[in-house]
């Protein structure tokens, strides 16, 4: 907190702070509305989230706020609980942001844990498929509202999904007599009064939910693209690639000025200006931003328990996000970091966020190098980009809810196009074929099924795949050979030739871990009964886990014991194997303390002397 109230670098936190604001507007409505919660759940996540993760954060100069990757995997969960909810956002609206809170706490746990620097042994090719994913899912699904179409108001669409309607109300109204103990054949009429009450109302409000839930995601998007296609709103397309066309072309005159802004703010001033009949917004609530204590009056475990992972998952991601975004600020800025205390902040951030209606977020790769370039040098700067947001929201709530929503889904397809992994694209031809179809796996499963579990099972993959690969390196460079055959170290070529057939040398150079321990554990029926002494080399083993652990104590059981008392000698056994083998007594149990041995010379030495 030392430079938090620094005011020497005032004048550029100022500049810094107010340009990154800026910039920040109209990304917070896009996300906002993509992720179904609407412009102002994303207006609050940028306020809350820039403010108090700089305030508690640690990289001086972050701006933080919804992100792509974050409003993805938002929408998965917003889809998820309003479909649950019957369609209704208001009543799922707790439980939503409970889920929120909950990926913002866990973040907080991360930076008490002292997790943040383990945040970059997630695999690139894990990453990367996510990234490109979610770029192919923000561009498909903002094809259809720049298309002006939206699959809940079209009439003949919503009335093939109607006789589905009345199946899910009925079973709800059997659902409810079972829960009152009414037994349905002994009181039929029963159920066919409450049949009888449903109006068509709620079978056509049914029926949207069930049409806004087929079309949604990127299968939904491409099966109702044909309709789409047919059902063209001009108006709401020239709106959206006027926007397209400003934010690349303006780009070209000059990058000093947002071009994402220019073009909201001239496509938006078009719009209303000449009284187009467009499709609006939803409206922006004018005033303060209040919590919604309802997250705690209502909570229910049962609602939210099916989102833990979820819930981890936007933590992690959030981290990801942000820890990379912090090594951006720290080459821009010469400065270090602190990762720890960065995922703190990120989720006081997200939890204050949630509290009061606000989408997660992350800190801002873009909107952060603006900061820095602007003049940007400490935590005041992303302080003053969340006060700047809401005095906007205080002062032009009312105006910037006649912004059109084409030119909200213009912005989000530049945003979906930018957020993709060209790097990782572009590398396909010359990385290793397994880490492709981990990159190809995540990017597809991201795409079409589920961000979560795609980034889960490329995770597992990718472990898996590693540790194959090390337990294979490990077993090659650590093959078990009689002295005569196998390739001496230097410190071995003195070894008497009358001895070489009763002594055999194994040489471990690696970690013996669990995806190695198959091969280790071939070592004892790979000698033969005319050998009476072992010399395992453990000088270059620098770590050994449980399962190697126990491997080794099955092999020197049989060496030692069942191998007609074989001697076993242990050379140049370094610190933490060491430990572990005292701790199940291997040592001194199964092998005493005179036959372990700093060095080969002084191995040599015993040999020489106890051999015959």
């Amino acid at each position: 907190m030392k430079n938090l109230f620094n005011f020497k670098h005032f004048k550029g936190d100022l500049f810094g702070g107010i340009t990154a604001g800026i910039v920040a507007l109209p990304l917070a409505l896009a996300f906002g509305v993509s992720s179904g919660l609407g412009p102002s759940a994303g207006l609050y996540g940028a306020i809350f989230i820039s403010f108090f993760a700089a305030l508690f954060g640690g990289t001086n100069t972050q701006i933080s706020g919804p992100t792509a990757p974050m409003t993805a995997v938002s929408m998965v969960v917003i889809a998820g609980m309003v479909a649950a909810f019957d369609g209704d956002v208001t009543k799922a609206l707790p439980s939503i942001l409970s889920v929120f809170l909950l990926a913002g706490l866990m973040q907080v746990g991360l930076g008490f844990l002292g997790l943040g620097k383990y945040i970059k042994y997630i695999p690139y090719p894990v990453v990367s498929g996510f990234m490109t994913a979610i770029g192919v899912i923000i561009l498909i699904t903002q094809i259809l509202p720049s298309l002006g179409y939206y699959p809940k108001e079209d009439a003949t669409y919503v009335e093939q999904f109607k006789p589905f309607a009345e199946e899910i109300i009925l079973d709800n109204i059997l659902k409810e007599e079972a829960g009152e103990g009414i037994l349905v054949l002994e009181d039929f009429k029963e159920t066919i009064k409450r049949a009888e009450r449903i109006t068509e109302e709620q079978i056509l409000k049914e029926s949207k939910t069930l049409a806004g839930s087929e079309a949604s995601g990127v299968i939904g998007a491409v099966k109702v693209l044909p309709r789409a296609l047919k059902n063209i709103n001009w108006l709401e397309l020239l709106l959206a690639l006027g926007t397209i066309i400003i934010i690349y072309g303006f780009k070209r005159i000059t990058t000093k000025i947002p071009s994402t802004l220019v073009a909201l703010l001239v496509m938006s001033g078009i719009a209303v200006g000449l009284g187009l009949n467009y499709r609006p917004i939803e409206e922006i609530p004018s005033g303060l931003p209040l919590p919604n204590f309802e997250i705690f009056s209502n909570f229910k475990l049962k609602t939210i328990t099916p989102y833990v992972f979820t819930a981890l998952t936007l933590a992690l991601l959030g981290a990801i996000d942000s820890l990379l975004t912090s090594v951006v600020a720290d080459n821009m800025t010469k400065t270090k970091h602190n990762p720890n205390k960065e995922l703190l902040g990120q989720g006081i951030g997200n939890s204050i966020g949630a509290i009061f209606g606000g989408i997660p977020g992350a800190g801002a790769t873009i909107r952060t190098v603006v900061n820095i370039n602007a003049g940007g040098k400490t935590r005041l700067s992303g302080m003053i980009a969340g006060i700047l947001l809401l005095l906007i929201l205080l002062a032009l709530g009312p105006i910037a809810s006649q912004i059109p929503a084409a030119v909200l889904a213009g912005i989000l397809i530049t945003v979906g196009i930018g957020v993709m992994d060209y790097k990782g694209l572009k590398a396909i031809p010359h990385m290793p074929r397994t880490e492709v179809a981990i990159m190809l796996m995540v990017l597809i499963l991201s795409s079409i099924w589920n961000l979560v579990y795609a980034v889960g099972i490329g995770l597992v993959i990718a472990s898996l795949m590693f540790m194959k690969k090390i337990g294979d390196l490990t077993a090659e460079r650590s093959d078990v050979k009689p002295l005569k055959k196998e390739k001496r170290w230097s410190d071995e070529l003195d070894f008497p030739e009358n001895l070489e057939d009763k002594v055999f040398i194994k040489h471990i150079k690696g970690p013996l871990f669990f995806g190695s321990t198959s091969e280790f554990q071939e070592l004892a029926k790979q000698i033969p009964e005319t050998a009476t002494t072992v010399i395992i080399r453990l000088g270059r083993m620098q770590y050994i886990d449980q399962s190697g652990l126990y491997a080794m104590e099955d092999v020197l059981i049989d060496l030692v014991r069942n191998g007609n008392g074989k001697k076993v000698l242990l050379v140049g056994l370094l610190k933490q194997p060491k430990y572990m083998l005292e701790r199940i007594d291997i040592i001194p149990d199964i092998i005493p303390k005179e036959h372990l041995f700093k060095d080969f010379k002084d191995c040599l030495k015993w040999v020489k002397n106890n051999v015959e």
